[in-house]
């Protein structure tokens, strides 16, 4: 079974681990295995390598991180954090 590429920027909720239910940014996709960052204790110097069936991909790519790298930025920690923090909020008000 062939799975979807990813691209960097996308949501994806871990499925598996102990980490379990934690949002996440997808950093790189090497086909088997992507590399997922949340900003906190997982920073882009130390991205989390996880196999793609423990994941849930949300397809949906933030906004601040494809901004920035669009405009040849540096993505920072701080992006991710902002960008995980908007999706959250996002979805707890679409259940209220």
């Amino acid at each position: 079974m062939e799975t979807k590429q990813m691209q960097t920027g996308m949501f994806a909720r871990s499925l598996a681990g102990h980490d379990a239910g934690e949002l996440y940014i997808v950093l790189h996709d090497d086909g088997t295995f992507v590399y997922l960052v949340n900003g906190k204790n997982r920073k882009l110097d130390r991205p989390k390598k996880k196999k793609k069936m423990h994941i849930q991909p949300d397809y949906q790519v933030a906004r601040r991180i494809s901004e920035r790298a669009g405009a040849g930025q540096e993505i920072r920690d701080e992006d991710i954090r902002k960008a995980i923090k908007d999706k959250e909020v996002n979805v707890c008000q679409r259940q209220m």
